[in-house]
């Protein structure tokens, strides 16, 4: 008689299993390529703009002149917030995490939708470009209301990435700032079915409104394991402190089993073709600013990973001493990636709808069998 085998356990974190089909963007984790709807994102970050990609990811081409300036007015027009909304971020605690706040706020935004009771296709399109423009005015509002600051109105002469700059700071960015910013937006606009890309289809496959899913994506960015990873890498350089001190920081670290953020990925097996671009932004912004330091620290960090581990880089490495130069404050490097990866988001939840089926894996029990039943009495 034929020996049985076992079946082969799934694999931890359902690590290399196809969990559907998507035409929006793909990677080839061997070469190093990530391409959104089979573009290169080296072309994107030389050659496009945020507001290019978005509509890319949409509707799967690159926009004409026409269409590229018909979908700025309509980002122009959608990036105001209810006021119920400022009110709803005003009553949260001193002290909430700007993860939270977006995560309430962007909820609280499917209730005050001018659309919230439509759910076809045309209308959860809208809400999906809404979503877009309205991400980055939230993420700039929850900094400034958290620090006794009013929002700052969106400008409607700035671009998408210069506009966000303006309301998070107050004063018009320079070009240098402003074209960073959207190379950075453009990078992190969309990764295949990472966790909150997941997450977000997940619920979009129950029919959850649109702003059910997003919320559930942000629920799932907020983990260190995922868009959380660039605010660990920056807490990471400060530790460190200076560029002398990162090859003995690191092999004490590694020493003691601790984990180094901004290192490794779970798809790429050489470097993570975004991080080429965020390095050299990460250097250009610096020496405009004239403090090269996060800048050189995180390049000996860099070097000595490399050096000890045989590690490369990933995307959340380099924006961390990027998004720290720009002004950007470390506990709100978080949400600034949602300001981007919204674009993606919508893209997934709209594909995800426009032929839907609900995710409902199985899962393999790993508990006892056949236990009796014992009455409380007895117990």
């Amino acid at each position: 008689m034929a020996e049985v085998k076992p079946e082969a356990k799934p694999p931890a974190g359902l690590r290399n299993v196809v969990a559907g089909e998507s035409g929006i963007s793909s990677i080839d984790g061997q070469r190093g390529v990530l391409a959104y709807r089979g573009i290169d994102i080296h072309a994107l970050a030389e050659r496009s703009s945020f507001e290019e990609v978005v509509y890319l990811l949409h509707h799967g081409v690159l926009p004409t002149r026409a269409q590229l300036e018909e979908l700025r007015v309509t980002l122009v027009r959608e990036r105001p917030i209810p006021a119920g909304v400022v009110d709803l971020r005003r009553a949260l605690p001193a002290g909430t995490h700007p993860m939270t706040a977006l995560r309430t706020a962007v909820s609280a935004l499917g209730a005050f939708d001018p659309d919230a009771n439509d759910d076809g296709e045309a209308a959860r399109k809208r809400k999906a470009v809404r979503l877009i423009a309205q991400m980055a005015t939230l993420v700039a509002a929850v900094d400034r209301l958290r620090h006794g600051a009013a929002p700052v109105p969106p400008d409607p002469g700035l671009g998408h990435a210069a506009n966000f700059l303006f309301m998070l700071t107050g004063s018009p960015p320079s070009a240098v700032a402003a074209r960073a910013m959207d190379v950075a937006l453009v990078l992190h606009a969309d990764h295949e079915f990472n966790a909150s890309t997941f997450a977000a289809r997940v619920a979009a496959s129950t029919l959850a409104d649109i702003h059910g899913a997003i919320t559930a994506a942000l629920a799932t960015l907020k983990g260190p394991l995922h868009g959380g990873a660039n605010e660990a890498v920056m807490k990471m350089l400060e530790e460190v402190q200076e560029p002398d001190k990162a090859e003995g920081w690191i092999r004490d670290a590694f020493a003691q089993k601790r984990k180094i953020m901004g290192f490794g990925h779970a798809v790429y097996r050489t470097e993570d073709p975004r991080a080429t671009h965020l390095r050299r932004l990460s250097r250009e912004i610096s020496e405009a600013a004239g403090d090269r330091r996060f800048y050189d620290l995180s390049e000996r960090v860099e070097a000595a990973v490399k050096s000890q581990k045989g590690l490369y880089v990933n995307v959340d490495f380099y924006s961390a001493s990027l998004y720290r130069t720009l002004g950007i404050p470390t506990d709100l490097f978080t949400p600034v990636f949602a300001v981007s990866r919204i674009a993606g988001w919508t893209a997934h939840v709209l594909e995800q709808l426009g032929n839907n089926r609900l995710i409902r894996p199985e899962s393999e029990y790993t508990g006892p069998r056949d236990v009796a039943y014992v009455p409380v009495e007895r117990r």
